[in-house]
């Protein structure tokens, strides 16, 4: 038998240690049970950002280095100068954090362990018993800030003019790489990815039937879950469908003329598609090719502030629904609806004290279908189109993207971030969408 000093039996006790690890890692060596149970926990979570961070980003916004103003009239290159100075100003002096840590605080925040990644999420239970568990996904450059208006009405809706029989059980997840959720430090995290963990979440916390919901990259997660064929879900509800017919879609692509034989419903929704495919797709492009050349957006909050106003493209739907929160007046003739200058400042401040900048656009690049194309959802699925959204979707295409179309709506008002914006019609869009589940 060969003995060994003990520096020795360290190191081959330590390079023991790192192999097994890599194995259970690698899916080569079981994890035990023990093991397993403590990554499925649920955690309670709770914000508390160090008063550091909120000094250094002081002291960053102080430092901004400006470039010189625009130089035409109008808003045609991006962000005026004066608008973003006077937010930054307002953001250095007047904004407080705290005030919306306080309310994420005061809600059922929990943290769980879902294909190696720690996922955040707000878990709001109804009082009323027979409430229909929903998840409810954000998307870019949203976060869980965005549905905090519509937990109130939707699990208690006796106290917000609706019926006991229309209550929900809330799950609103930060989506891989924003927020408090974790960062994947490998590649594949795309839509289909996210929507098998969000069926194992609610698996996971005890819901043998449950729905979906999502806008912006919430859609093509809440149809992904749709697709995968989950027993337990029973329907899901989008605000930005997927239902461009292939060739409208290649008419639009290709900037050529509308085919012959539209409705005016469905001509206008063509115009819509022309304009955001001309001129406002230069954020999605990068952020879909090269999001860590974005590095940027680790360092200046301004630089971040502007982008995530903006998109890189001109004031275009979904930015101005936040542009005209900050200005006080509709910008591209669209309002702010119930948004405010502090609530776009909450995101913001949300997306820099986490760093999300760019983990936030990853899942641009790894997105791997047309987002636009007929979802081909084969469940029931409900549909609201709201008319500040960056196309109003015809009810005769949403048809047969949706086979089994079960609501379907153009809401009198409000957009993009539809439940930040209009956070009582969405509610009731969404009561009314699942009514027939229940």
């Amino acid at each position: 038998m060969t003995h060994l000093s003990s520096p020795n039996r360290r190191q081959l006790l330590s390079n023991a240690a790192i192999c097994i690890a890599t194995l259970k890692t690698a899916g080569s060596f079981p994890a035990s049970a023990a093991e397993t149970r403590a990554n499925e926990a649920i955690r309670p979570f709770r914000i508390n950002i160090p008063d550091a961070d909120l000094v250094d980003l002081k002291r960053r916004l102080a430092a901004t280095r400006w470039p010189e103003k625009e130089t035409v009239a109008d808003d045609t290159q991006g962000v005026p100068l004066a608008m973003l100075q006077d937010l930054v100003r307002y953001w250095a002096t007047d904004y407080d954090w705290r005030k919306v840590e306080a309310r994420l605080n005061a809600l059922p925040q929990f943290t769980t362990e879902i294909d190696g990644i720690d996922i955040h999420f707000i878990h709001t239970r109804s009082r009323h018993e027979n409430a229909l568990p929903m998840i409810v996904t954000h998307g870019w450059p949203g976060s869980v800030i965005e549905q905090m208006k519509i937990i109130a009405p939707l699990t208690d809706p006796t106290a917000n003019g609706a019926s006991a029989d229309d209550a929900f059980h809330l799950v609103i997840p930060s989506l891989p790489g924003y927020g408090f959720s974790g960062k994947p430090t490998t590649t594949g995290w795309d839509p289909v990815r996210i929507a098998r963990a969000w069926i194992v979440l609610m698996k996971r916390l005890g819901y043998e039937k449950f729905v979906a919901q999502g806008g912006d990259w919430g859609s093509p997660v809440s149809n992904e879950m749709a697709k995968l064929g989950a027993p337990e879900l029973l329907g899901i509800h989008t605000n930005l469908p997927a239902v461009v017919p292939p060739d409208i879609f290649k008419a639009v692509a290709s900037g050529g003329d509308a085919p012959a034989g539209m409705s005016d419903e469905e001509r206008h929704a063509f115009g819509q598609l022309k304009i955001q495919f001309g001129k406002r797709r230069a954020y999605a492009q990068i952020a879909g090719t090269r999001p860590q050349t974005l590095a940027a957006f680790a360092d200046s909050p301004a630089g971040l502030a502007a982008w995530l106003l903006d998109h890189g493209d001109g004031y275009a739907q979904p930015a101005s629904a936040m542009q005209s929160a900050v200005l006080g007046r509709a910008v591209n003739g669209h309002s702010a609806g119930a948004l405010t200058r502090d609530d776009v400042l909450d995101d913001i401040t949300l997306y820099w004290l986490t760093n999300t900048g760019v983990s936030s656009l990853r899942i641009y690049w790894e997105n791997k279908t047309n987002l636009y194309l007929p979802a081909g959802v084969q469940i029931p699925a409900a549909v609201t189109a709201f008319p500040g959204e960056s196309f109003l979707a015809p009810r005769s295409w949403t048809e047969k993207a949706y086979p089994k179309l079960i609501y379907f709506h153009q809401a009198e008002a409000g957009g993009h971030f539809a439940a930040w914006e209009q956070p009582e019609i969405f509610s009731r869009e969404v009561r009314d969408a699942f009514r027939s589940l229940r």
